[in-house]
């Protein structure tokens, strides 16, 4: 049976091989590992970057997303960004997004200060656009631009 939980700093090792498979998979790029780990661990010495979730059976991490707040002063409230999201191959369409999602939902939902959940995803990536679409998530009007070092 599929659990989420919050994740552990004992998780982290795990969590780093996830997110270098998934930036192979989903962009092709090999990260320094390092930079990881150090980008990881930096979510659990600082809580207020994020909270990592994780999906798990029996004790094994099947995927993780990465719940970033972003503050909204349109909104009075705040938006949890939905990050480094993961599913290993062997554990896709058994439901596992889906069920860390909805967990994030429902904290929503409850919690006067939370407002809502964003994601972005490659253009690209139509598998993943059509999974979010069938939860409930729907393209804003916003476009995403970035400038990174």
């Amino acid at each position: 049976m599929i659990k989420i939980r919050k994740a552990k700093l004992s998780d982290s090792e795990c969590i780093v091989e996830l997110q270098l498979k998934m930036a192979m998979e989903t962009e092709g790029l090999e990260l320094d590992r390092n930079v990881v780990s150090k980008g990881v661990r930096g979510v659990f010495s600082e809580p207020a970057r994020g909270t990592y979730w994780v999906a798990e059976d029996n004790d094994k991490i099947l995927g993780v997303l990465l719940a970033i707040p972003e503050w909204s002063d349109w909104r009075n409230g705040t938006v949890l960004w939905i990050h480094s999201l993961y599913v290993i191959s062997q554990a896709r369409r058994r439901g596992v997004f889906k069920k860390l999602y909805l967990n994030l939902k429902k904290q929503v939902e409850h919690s006067p200060e939370l407002v809502g959940l964003r994601l972005y995803v490659d253009k690209q990536n139509k598998s993943a656009q059509k999974i979010y679409e069938k939860l409930g998530l729907n393209r804003d009007h916003y476009e995403l631009y970035e400038w990174l070092k």
